[in-house]
């Protein structure tokens, strides 16, 4: 039976420990579970599974899942298991956006698994990153961020900004800093993962960062002219060609209602590819929360134990094609 070490506990670590609980198909054994505080209760973890000593929870499996958030420690962490021939299954979409360098050597030899890294369990990185390289890509558009779409569906009903965000707060969709979200950082750090499997290898996290625009300006004034006009305001993640390159962006578009992200349920995260070859592929569901990103981890867990290596990386930048991409209107 192999074993699994988890980094980190919270929403997401405690959903995945109950997944494998509920399978006993999946013979593996949870050995540690790496927390700030072992005092500290967490429902379906046993006492004994907890430790804050990093090396020893490193040391006591031959499978790791980090999820535990942040670029410092969790990136460390990462390197040394993969450093150690472990194979990593991350949900962590910042590490993989700002530390990717570091991290692709191990990525090439297939030992870094992160479906749920992005849109959590509903399939976004596996359909990319193999059947849909069939085509060559013509862009892709998505909504990758739970908490933006709430608090846009919240000015659409007349709330404001602040109020629509406290109340998200309160509700557990947003953190008490939620910069990362509302400055549009967390859908930049899911969007460069996807286009670095689609697009072009060599996307910089810094250049994706300075493209984009988050949705602390918006008001309900704006997103009712938008439904006056037939559309309505969604916090769009974007790949498309102009001017011979790549652009890759996230800022706030409006959406005629006929666009298909525009049908996107606002609980929902949503990817909309389009290749020559294939034409228009639309994918939506879970996009966030413990048991769909558990999910998502356990699918990449799946991967593991069969032997099959992490996702193929692109080997070179995707041809950027001549035809015009209809343009949207950005906010």
């Amino acid at each position: 039976m192999k074993k699994l070490a988890l980094l980190g506990a919270g929403n997401v670590g405690a959903a995945t420990a109950q997944v494998l609980a509920n399978r006993p198909d999946i013979q593996v054994e949870i050995t540690k579970v790496l927390v700030r505080d072992v005092s500290k209760a967490r429902e379906g973890i046993s006492s004994k599974q907890l430790s804050a000593n990093p090396g020893e929870v490193l040391d006591s499996a031959d499978i790791i899942v980090e999820v535990m958030g942040g670029t410092g420690l969790a990136g460390d962490l990462t390197l040394k298991a993969l450093q150690a021939g472990k194979p990593v299954i991350s949900a962590n979409k910042a590490v993989l956006a700002e530390r990717w360098q570091e991290l692709k050597p191990y990525a090439e030899q297939g030992l870094l698994h992160y479906e749920s890294s992005v849109m959590a369990g509903t399939p976004a990185v596996g359909p990319l990153s193999s059947v849909l390289r069939g085509s060559s890509p013509l862009e892709l558009h998505a909504i990758l961020n739970g908490t933006c779409n709430y608090i846009l569906t919240e000015l659409e009903k007349g709330v404001s900004y602040q109020n629509a965000l406290a109340e998200a707060q309160r509700l557990g969709y947003a953190e008490a800093d939620p910069t990362l979200d509302v400055g549009g950082f967390d859908a930049a750090h899911k969007l460069t993962v996807l286009a670095r499997l689609v697009f072009d290898p060599s996307i910089e996290w810094e250049t994706v960062k300075a493209s984009t625009k988050g949705i602390d300006k918006l008001t309900p004034t704006v997103m009712t002219e938008a439904k006056e006009r037939g559309g309505k305001i969604r916090l769009l993640a974007s790949v498309y060609p102009e001017g011979g390159t790549w652009q890759v962006k996230v800022r706030p578009v409006f959406l005629p209602l006929d666009h298909l992200m525009a049908s996107a349920a606002s609980n929902k995260n949503a990817l909309y590819f389009k290749g020559d070859a294939i034409g228009e592929v639309f994918i939506t569901g879970a996009g966030a929360g413990g048991m769909a990103t558990a999910s998502g981890v356990v699918a990449d867990l799946l991967d593991v134990l069969a032997n099959r290596p992490g996702p193929a990386l692109l080997k070179q930048p995707a041809p950027v094609p001549s035809i015009q991409i209809e343009a949207l209107e950005e906010i």
